[in-house]
């Protein structure tokens, strides 16, 4: 793969998934790291794709690295955009230990099945595949099995969950080139096995998974500023996704509401001070007509009686 190329696969990725796990990050640096090489070394097609050759031949490892291997850079892009739409939930559910292990362990059984499956209709078979696309789709039969919604949206069409998996096994059947639908149906009836504990005794526990995330390939996704660590532990993955905000005092404005009651309204024309904040009475409390009468009846009065007593003093 040229420099262009990926360059272009991860200016994609940036733009549309700005915030990539550690897991996503890994699988897709492996997929376009085996595609560049193989492109280097101008490899036989089919050399690391996954069929009967498992049996016939011994080619045992193909088990592991027929989801990395792709014949086509456009089968590269979608099959890396289907795996970081479908399932990226999944790691954020498990943690990049667990959801790594899960992929491979899941992977490895779709792609033995299926070399048993190629092997019995060698003749008219479908022949050997590749890429992640049957490793998401076992992923997304996996995440439905554990949601608890009853209903999903696609395109604005309600769908029963359980139905989601295989509307995306016809459309990357359809859609994405090098994919082989007994496959894709192999592999999301392997997710929807190991979502109902099939495979529990092959599983990692969290335990085991924190113990792994110490070891020197982890430390080193965690150095990653630009992908996000997801811990094993449920407590610390909580942390890592729904960090609290604690906002320093002083640091959002408080607005102070100064309700004065009437009688000191009435009584009172200067300013006054609550919670630090200057009210005024006249502006707060506004034009009084009663007490505005009443001040200019008391100075009528008061005004009468004086003329009253000079008069009478002159006399």
């Amino acid at each position: 793969m040229s420099a262009s190329h990926f360059r272009m696969v991860v200016q994609v990725l940036r733009d549309v998934v700005p915030g990539i796990s550690s897991g996503m990050f890994l699988i897709t640096l492996t997929s376009c790291a085996v595609f560049a090489l193989q492109t280097y070394l101008d490899s036989s097609e089919g050399g690391l794709s996954v069929g009967a050759s498992v049996f016939l031949k011994g080619h045992v490892h193909t088990l592991l690295t027929y989801p990395f291997y792709h014949r086509s850079f456009t089968q590269l892009l979608l099959s890396i955009c289907t795996m970081v739409f479908l399932s990226g939930s999944l790691e954020k559910g498990f943690g990049t230990v667990r959801f790594l292990f899960v992929c491979i362990l899941m992977s490895t059984m779709t792609g033995l099945l299926y070399a048993f499956v190629d092997l019995l209709q060698e003749s008219n078979g479908n022949g050997p595949t590749e890429g992640l696309v049957p490793m998401a789709l076992a992923c997304v039969a996996l995440t439905t099995t554990h949601t608890k919604m009853t209903k999903a949206f696609l395109c604005g069409i309600s769908f029963p969950t359980m139905v989601l998996p295989w509307i995306f096994v016809l459309i990357t059947s359809v859609l994405i080139p090098h994919t082989v639908l007994p496959c894709n149906i192999i592999s999301t009836l392997i997710g929807w096995m190991h979502g109902r504990g099939w495979f529990s005794f092959l599983d990692i526990s969290e335990a085991k998974a924190g113990v792994v995330e110490k070891t020197a390939p982890f430390r080193w996704l965690r150095s990653i500023r630009m992908v996000a660590f997801v811990p094993a532990s449920t407590e610390d993955r909580r942390k890592t996704l729904l960090p609290q905000i604690n906002p320093t005092p002083g640091s959002y404005p408080v607005q102070g509401y100064a309700p004065l009651s009437s009688a000191n309204l009435a009584g009172s024309g200067s300013t006054k001070m609550y919670e630090g904040w200057s009210n005024p009475t006249s502006a707060v409390s506004g034009p009084n007509p009663h007490a505005s009468a009443a001040g200019l009846g008391g100075t009528s009065h008061e005004h009468g009686c004086a003329h009253s007593h000079h008069g009478h003093s002159h006399l």
